[in-house]
């Protein structure tokens, strides 16, 4: 009877929390991830091999079109050159082959025209 003629108080007792003591912890740290790897890399340096290799064939495809075209300008200038040289020769040729010249020249050189001798040619 003892016990319960006893209050039994049950008031809640909280418990004390003690704080943690950090112990040493080994600091790691989280392994990094590659960015790419060693197959991407390679795959760059061979893409990053071709472009530089078909940069410098185009460039140098355009630099022999640039000196190829240079060679035909200077041709052409060569050409109308010539031309105009053939106009004005064929504009002297005209001019000494008439018909009045030719026969000064060839009474300074003593021939006489008989008509006896000449024959006519067909065909020009």
């Amino acid at each position: 009877m003892a016990l319960e003629q006893r209050q039994f108080q049950t008031a809640y007792v909280p418990e004390v929390e003690q704080q943690a003591i950090p112990s040493k912890q080994t600091h790691t740290r989280p392994k990094k991830r590659k960015l790419f790897s060693v197959g991407e890399k390679f795959l760059f340096m061979l893409f990053s091999a071709a472009l530089v290799l078909f940069s410098t064939m185009i460039l140098h495809t355009q630099a022999q079109i640039n000196e190829t075209n240079r060679e035909v300008q200077m041709i052409t200038k060569d050409i109308n050159e010539v031309k105009k040289q053939n106009m004005e020769l064929s504009i002297q040729v005209s001019e000494k082959s008439t018909y009045e010249r030719i026969w000064e020249k060839a009474k300074e050189l003593g021939l006489n025209l008989n008509e006896n001798n000449v024959k006519v040619v067909p065909g020009r």
